[in-house]
């Protein structure tokens, strides 16, 4: 009985006793909770060599091998490596799916492996999160301290270069001005030699600060940015090519008398834009270069000498060549009438009453204004033909009737064919050869002959300028 008893609390002790036992047992260390994967999750990779049979490397050395290196890559969290007979298990936290692999790699190439259980995890990727947007603008910061010191080199050498471009112009002015004495030639050439010195400063600075894909990207924009200018701005660069053209070929010159695109007047002023006239109504007329060069240009101011022309017409009953002996007297006589080349007198037409005799004569237009010299001679010319008793009808017909003029009146059967008309009195008849009134003045030089140039230039200097900025020419 008392041996029963023994035997039932040995048997109930015993279990107790164990597990006791095992509780105060040290507890084995496992991996994190986060990285544990069973060896059923994780695939398990072959090494493709041959397994001998012989003991190769002890475990315990494949272990601190693959620790090793794996460490000292810095790439792996919470890193823990298993071996057991060659099998190796891998335990770690990686930044991305290519580093799990590489540590597998790793793993498969060292002698004595046999297979590889691979259970390292990436973390849960944020979509949400700015850290990476923080790293980069840190990056960018980094890489910003470490450039001062060369974007400040960089910045002295631009200075340098402006420096130069600016003393360039002051340098270079006597060559540029033996080269050409268009005043907008010398001008763009100063900028365009300041622009380019300015340009390869830019590109050193760029260069220095380390910018030098920023450069490469700038000088190969230049050529786009130039063609989409270019097709923007045409007419622009049309106007500016036509001023270069006009102040080196130089067709007139301020104060000159012009007609262009149908348009007369004295040239006031020439920019890059436009040449603006002023005409003889005192009036302000802009025309853009592009047309000035395409079109026909006549300067009347050029040649000082001008040409003048008129018409008379004399009876049939009067001496056509003692007409134009008097006219060309006339004519020569005048003080503001060349000599050289002579006036002439030819016939122009036949008329239905008179014979139209046309007067050339020529004046200097830059003392004399041609009309006002041609209308002094029309009047002079008429005065000679009068004391000489040339005929100068008109070309109004006559028509005479005998018999008086037949008036009919409605609602009357009488006819007054046989009455004439009353004839006018007196005071109302016109003498056929009546003297023509004589003219005020006795001394034709007391009368202004002066060009009309002179006042229109004044004018226009009196006036607002209709466009701003120095004119090219001169």
């Amino acid at each position: 009985m008392k041996l029963t008893h023994i035997l039932v609390i040995l048997t109930i002790c015993i279990p107790f006793s164990s597990t006791l036992a095992q509780n105060d047992s040290p507890k084995e260390h496992k991996p994190p909770a986060h990285t544990e994967k069973s060896i059923h999750e994780a695939s398990i990779e072959n090494v493709s060599r041959i397994i001998e049979v012989e003991d190769g490397p002890s475990d315990e050395k494949l272990k601190k091998r693959l620790q090793s290196i794996l460490q000292s890559s810095e790439k792996y969290q919470n890193l823990e490596v298993r071996v057991a007979n060659g099998l190796v298990t891998i335990y770690a936290i990686a930044d991305n799916e290519k580093d799990v692999d590489w540590a597998g790699d790793i793993a498969k190439n060292i002698e004595g492996v046999v297979a590889v259980i691979n259970n390292i995890s990436t973390p849960k990727q944020d979509y949400f999160t700015l850290a990476p947007v923080r790293a980069e603008l840190l990056a960018v910061w980094i890489k910003c301290l470490e450039a001062v010191p060369l974007v400040i080199i960089g910045a002295l050498i631009l200075s340098t270069f402006i420096f130069i471009s600016r003393y360039s112009s002051y340098i270079l002015d006597k060559p540029i001005n033996y080269l050409s004495q268009s005043e907008l030639i010398r001008i763009v050439l100063k900028r365009v030699i300041s622009t380019l010195i300015i340009i390869v400063g830019f590109y050193f600075f760029l260069k220095t600060a380390g910018l030098t894909q920023f450069a490469l990207a700038i000088i190969s924009g230049t050529g786009v940015i130039g063609l989409v200018l270019g097709f923007a701005f045409r007419d622009i660069a049309e106007n500016f090519i036509s001023s270069l053209l006009l102040s080196v070929q130089r067709p007139f010159r301020l104060g000159d008398v012009v007609e262009v695109s149908g348009h007369k007047g004295i040239v006031r002023k020439v920019t890059a834009r436009g040449t603006t006239l002023v005409d003889f109504d005192g009036n302000h007329i802009q025309i853009p270069n592009a047309i000035v060069y395409k079109n026909i240009i006549q300067n009347f101011t050029a040649n000082p000498n001008q040409r003048g022309k008129f018409i008379i017409g004399i009876g049939y009953d009067a001496s056509v060549q003692g007409a134009q002996t008097i006219a060309v007297g006339v004519v020569q006589n005048h003080f503001a009438v060349l000599q050289d080349p002579e006036p002439q007198v030819l016939i122009d037409q036949l008329g239905s009453s008179t014979i139209n005799l046309q007067i050339f004569f020529w004046v200097n237009g830059h003392e004399y204004s041609l009309p006002k010299v041609s209308s002094m001679l029309m009047r002079q010319v008429m005065r000679e033909f009068e004391r000489n008793g040339i005929s100068m009808p008109d070309d109004a017909r006559e028509i005479i009737f005998p018999e008086g003029v037949p008036v009919f009146m409605q609602g009357e059967k009488t006819s007054l064919t046989n009455q004439a008309s009353p004839p006018l009195s007196s005071s109302h008849q016109i003498p056929r050869n009546a003297p023509i009134e004589k003219d005020i003045s006795p001394n034709n030089e007391q009368e202004d002959l002066s060009s009309d140039n002179l006042d229109i230039q004044r004018q226009a200097d009196m006036a607002r300028d209709p466009e701003e900025g120095a004119s090219i020419i001169k």
